[in-house]
């Protein structure tokens, strides 16, 4: 029995290899893959492993490998016909009927592919020709000339009402087709079927396997009604279920263990010559269900991009709301704020690379972002407006149907709750509203809550400075020296050098701040590309001048705990979970200390109440993390 590849793909995008493997294998993370026991052979030690950005397992004890397909066939004894079906099931996707009609529609789909190609190929075209001449000036206006164009088959569409029409009918393409794809306007009231896209620059949207299936056009004149026209509903084009440039972004999403989302075309394609490959936009629409299931199908934890005004902060919300009933374990949304009145576009041709990676640097996970939302709209000044904020901030947490994670979001909201009301002892409280008038600022408007130590409504006295505790912390005294986190990472992979190679590609990628760990971090990656991993080789290595100093300085800030996972005698599966564990407190920390300062000028701007709330709450989840280690070292 043959199925059509689309009903395949899409049953491939609905259920994550990970879903399906780990109901016979148990699995645990590792990196961005999953491992476990093979299913196929007795094993002590895993070789099977899970990538769901790859859609495939592999079996490095028996060889097999494949995608979900393979597993059920090999696992249940299933022929490819019974484990579709079982898998369609499972995914909720309905099979067609195998008859002479499904087959002649599966053929009626390639046809449309075919007939969606032409199109995007006369569009290119045509911004080369003459009369594209204001398009590719536009472009170039924007930054999209050359590569940009090539690499998104950038086009333009003339402004005749039957070009693209014609231009179809003369390749022997039949109207029906051109109707049927979306490239003609057409209706009861319409004599002659018309192109719908006219004097507007093109950009081909393609589905996951790069096919052209639709478009994008954005309008070259300022009176037309729609600045962008997507094409309509057609049976290649589905607008939720796709996400622009995901063909690209996919490898580069997996490389990078990240991805990021922007609003639109533009955007994508600035932010990709800017250096970030890894990004998407949604069609013209909020995110849907079944786009954040394709995000989470390319990295566990998305950054969502958007412009920090209001509207950027409301994209946020909505994105928040769909979200949270599909939490689950290790799966979230990130979220980076520009600066307000810049877009991705703006930001990433006036600031280039750097200024990209500072604010996706600065992204705050979905529980601050929650958090945020209804703080900022709270007034905090009397016992039954606090309980209502937090009401609000429980009531959305009902919506995650995951256990665990439900239960993990409700310690963290609790947790900050606690923080946020305790408040200074009662005369405090009572001297704080006697010279702020019962907790309204002063002109006798109400004031709004932030839980600073004057009370609910008081503003900071004096300057501001972090505690003494966070002051001596090597988390806040960021470029003065080796930094105790970094050191024991490298210093256990130098230790173990058979656990490098399964995180090279994220210490690579790690930002370090100490000079000794940039230069111990170089000798480690040199012996990875020369596979020099056998002990005499690795130890001659590490024993060249300027690494043995690099060493010594690491190890001269590494305390006795991590020392003791330096030896020999230390099981390397321990050490590798611990150095999982450091690195995702290191890219937390760094979060953390780019919020700080968003914070600080936040405060230093505008001194408000909740200003200094969120430098105060960004405060303690650093001295969190400062407590986490020092724990450890005990």
């Amino acid at each position: 029995m043959k199925f059509p590849p689309s009903i395949l793909e899409e049953i491939k995008a609905r259920l994550p290899v990970s879903a399906v493997v780990g109901k016979r294998v148990r699995l645990q993370k590792a990196g961005r893959e999953w491992k476990g026991l093979s299913p196929f052979n007795a094993e002590k030690t895993p070789s099977f492993f899970v990538n769901d950005q790859k859609a495939s397992f592999f079996d490095f004890s028996s060889g097999k490998n494949g995608d979900i397909f393979k597993f059920v066939m090999e696992t249940e004894g299933l022929s490819f016909p019974e484990a579709v079906e079982k898998l369609a099931a499972e995914a909720g996707v309905i099979l067609p009927k195998v008859s002479p009609e499904a087959h002649a529609q599966e053929e009626r789909r390639k046809g449309l592919h075919e007939v969606v190609e032409l199109a995007a190929r006369f569009f290119e075209a045509e911004l080369q020709a003459e009369r594209g001449g204001p398009a590719r000036r536009y472009l170039a206006g924007r930054g999209l000339e050359g590569k940009a164009r090539e690499l998104f088959r950038i086009g333009y569409a003339p402004p005749d009402r039957y070009a693209l029409r014609d231009h179809l009918a003369g390749k022997g393409v039949g109207a029906d087709a051109m109707m049927e794809t979306g490239l003609l306007v057409h209706g009861e009231e319409i004599a002659v079927p018309y192109d719908r896209f006219r004097d507007r620059i093109m950009f081909p949207i393609h589905d996951v396997r790069g096919r052209v299936v639709a478009f994008g056009g954005r309008a070259m004149s300022a009176e037309v009604s729609a600045k962008y026209l997507n094409s309509p509903e057609t049976p290649l084009f589905h607008k939720g279920a796709l996400l622009f440039n995901h063909h690209n972004a996919r490898k580069a999403a997996h490389d990078r263990g990240q991805v990021i989302v922007v609003e639109g075309y533009v955007d994508v394609i600035a932010m990709t010559m800017a250096g970030f490959p890894q990004v998407v936009a949604p069609l013209g629409t909020a995110l849907t269900e079944d786009q954040i299931g394709l995000l989470w199908r390319m990295a566990e934890e998305p950054v969502i991009c958007l412009d920090g005004d209001k509207a950027g902060r409301k994209a946020a919300g909505r994105a928040i709301d769909l979200a949270l009933p599909l939490l689950e374990p290790g799966r979230s949304l990130a979220f980076a704020l520009l600066p307000e009145g810049q877009d991705p576009d703006d930001l990433a041709r006036a600031g280039g690379q750097a200024a990209v990676a500072e604010v996706l640097a600065a992204a705050r996970p979905l529980v601050d972002m929650l958090w945020a939302r209804e703080f900022e709209a709270a007034q905090l000044d009397t016992p039954e407006r606090r309980a209502a904020f937090e009401r609000r901030l429980k009531e959305p947490l009902s919506q995650i149907r995951d256990e665990a994670t439900r239960r993990h979001y409700r310690r963290e909201i609790d947790e900050r709750l606690e923080r946020l009301f305790a408040g200074p002892a009662q005369g405090e409280r009572a001297e704080a509203r006697g010279r702020r008038g019962g907790g309204y600022r002063e002109g006798g408007k109400p004031g709004r809550g932030g839980g600073a130590p004057g009370g609910f409504g008081a503003r900071p006295v004096g300057p501001l400075r972090a505690s003494p505790q966070l002051s001596r912390s090597p988390l806040f005294l960021q470029k003065r020296g080796e930094n105790p986190r970094e050191a024991f990472i490298l210093l256990a992979l130098a230790s173990h050098p058979s656990l490098l190679m399964r995180c090279v590609d994220e210490i690579a990628e790690l930002a370090l701040d100490g000079p000794a760990a940039e230069r111990f971090r170089q000798a480690l990656l040199d012996a990875a590309i020369d596979g020099a991993f056998d002990a005499e080789a690795f130890g001659l290595r590490l024993e060249q001048t300027r690494v043995a100093e690099a060493r010594a300085a690491l190890m001269a800030v590494t305390g006795a705990a991590e020392r003791a996972m330096l030896g020999q005698a230390a099981d390397p599966e321990s050490v590798f979970e611990s150095i999982r564990q450091a690195l995702v407190l290191h890219h937390r920390a760094r979060t953390l200390h780019s919020e700080l300062k968003a914070a600080e000028r936040a405060l230093a701007e505008d001194a408000t109440e909740a200003n200094f709330a969120w430098m105060k709450d960004v405060k303690a989840r650093l001295e969190t993390i400062e407590g986490t280690e020092a724990s450890a070292e005990d």
